[in-house]
């Protein structure tokens, strides 16, 4: 009945507020200010072209794979037999590798090549995850699909905005603070992967 009210006195009114209802749950899966230190420890080395390369990548793969998601997400899934625990486990798995290679190699050369960087892991699954992507398949029945498309390409966008100001950070806490912020973001990084492997284990055996 309010919402029927709302969209009554104001046209557009009722379709603002779903976009800013879908915007809040979907700001705290992208996480954007979370994910900014493994951006940092990615990215650790690479000049400014080959960073804003990598931050254009992460973003135009997260913006395709968010797209494709809300509108052939559950029809796809269906077709393989595929449930958001296998998804977030299989996830999971691949943060947690990258993170070990981080932590372990003190070598001086990229453990990823630059090319790919912002496709995998930044555009997904750091940006555009299980998270993002379950929140999407759930809010999308509530709000709709344009409401849940715009709310998602915005915090795709502020993402991308934040890793583009990370230099100021960089300047803050010096190179050596650089260094030490990647090293704890990867052991975080491998925190957040075995969350998501749990997470996708009891959505599996319905916990």
């Amino acid at each position: 009945m309010i919402r029927m009210m709302w969209r009554i006195e104001s046209p557009g009114g009722g379709m603002f507020k779903n976009i800013v209802l879908a915007f809040i749950p979907l700001f705290v899966a992208v996480d954007a200010i979370g994910v900014l230190p493994i951006f940092l420890s990615l990215t650790e080395g690479l000049d400014a072209k080959q960073k804003r390369r990598v931050i254009n990548q992460s973003i135009v793969t997260g913006i395709c794979l968010a797209i494709g998601f809300v509108f052939l997400g559950k029809a796809v899934f269906r077709v393989l037999s595929i449930t958001v625990g296998d998804f977030m486990v299989a996830g999971g798995i691949l943060l947690f590798c990258l993170a070990i290679t981080d932590i372990v190699d003190t070598g001086k050369k990229r453990r990823l090549p630059v090319s790919g960087l912002g496709a995998v892991p930044l555009g997904t699954p750091l940006i555009v995850g299980p998270a993002v992507l379950t929140t999407s398949l759930i809010i999308i029945d509530q709000y709709g699909p344009v409401p849940t498309l715009v709310a998602v390409l915005g915090n795709i966008i502020l993402a991308g905005v934040v890793f583009r100001f990370s230099g100021v950070l960089i300047r803050v806490i010096g190179e050596a603070g650089s260094k030490a912020a990647s090293k704890i973001a990867s052991l975080l990084l491998a925190a957040i992967a075995v969350m998501m492997v749990r997470k996708g284990v009891m959505y599996i055996i319905g916990l």
